[in-house]
């Protein structure tokens, strides 16, 4: 009886090891993935600010609704400069993704708050097509969403495997369909794709959450760990920003 009361006494031990464990691993995550939406949100409006003049004798060009450009701002909004970002921040995204298990936990961490801070540069053209109140407003929305999806993800007994599954596929469906839109306008489909990608991007991070909770290893090292809490953050972020960005399609008010 010593015997059985001594192996359920270990057991317990090992079960409140591990959820202590996974706790700090979550938080970790959740914790980088904060941060590259501050770096992103930091250097949106610091890049808008830059970009955009109240005053004429300063402005280089006007856009349509009153808005005055500085010479910065032209050269980000009307020239290739802009196309040249979104591809360094897609090939920076791809080459973490890919390399990430190779690389130093400094090195990823550096390597994902670059990636938030390109991403932050390239969404300041959201601030001159939409209010900031607009702005304000769907983010707090998504928030919402997100930490609702995420709790549900990481809290559920089911196994959404098969429901990521068919998720992924929908997101290759969404990809495929921005690609014709970019060269076919039709607001119809803009409308569609944008409903689609917000119950897609719901769906994923409750996916994602489980996912990066099923992948801790309480016998992982500080490194590995490290690595792994990182990739689960940009799992998230991407989430959070492409959910955002369908919701503002949606709900925002342009200018």
């Amino acid at each position: 009886m010593a015997d059985y009361d001594n192996r359920v006494a270990r057991a317990s031990t090992t079960v409140d090891y591990i959820d202590a464990g996974l706790r700090a691993y979550m938080l970790r995550v959740y914790n980088y993935m904060l941060a590259g939406l501050v770096v992103t949100g930091i250097a949106s409006y610091a890049t808008y600010l830059a970009a955009v003049t109240d005053s004429p004798a300063n402005a280089a060009a006007r856009l349509p609704g009153g808005i005055m450009l500085t010479s910065f701002g032209v050269t980000l909004f009307t020239g290739p400069l802009m196309w040249v970002l979104m591809f360094a921040s897609l090939g920076l995204v791809l080459f973490l993704s890919f390399r990430i298990n190779k690389m130093s936990v400094g090195a990823a961490q550096a390597s994902f708050l670059g990636y938030a801070a390109l991403i932050g540069v390239t969404f300041a053209s959201l601030f001159v097509v939409y209010t900031q109140a607009s702005i304000a407003q769907v983010f707090f929305i998504t928030a919402a969403t997100f930490g609702a999806m995420s709790l549900w993800g990481y809290t559920t007994k089911s196994d959404l495997t098969s429901f990521g599954h068919f998720l992924f596929m929908g997101l290759i469906g969404i990809i495929i369909a921005s690609v014709v839109g970019f060269f076919w306008h039709s607001a119809m489909l803009q409308w569609i794709i944008s409903v689609a990608g917000v119950l897609i991007f719901t769906g994923l991070t409750a996916y994602d959450t489980q996912s990066i909770k099923d992948s801790y290893q309480a016998g992982d090292d500080s490194a590995t760990s490290g690595r792994k809490a990182i990739f689960g953050a940009l799992r998230l972020y991407l989430d959070f920003i492409n959910l955002f960005l369908m919701l503002l399609r949606l709900m925002g008010n342009r200018r």
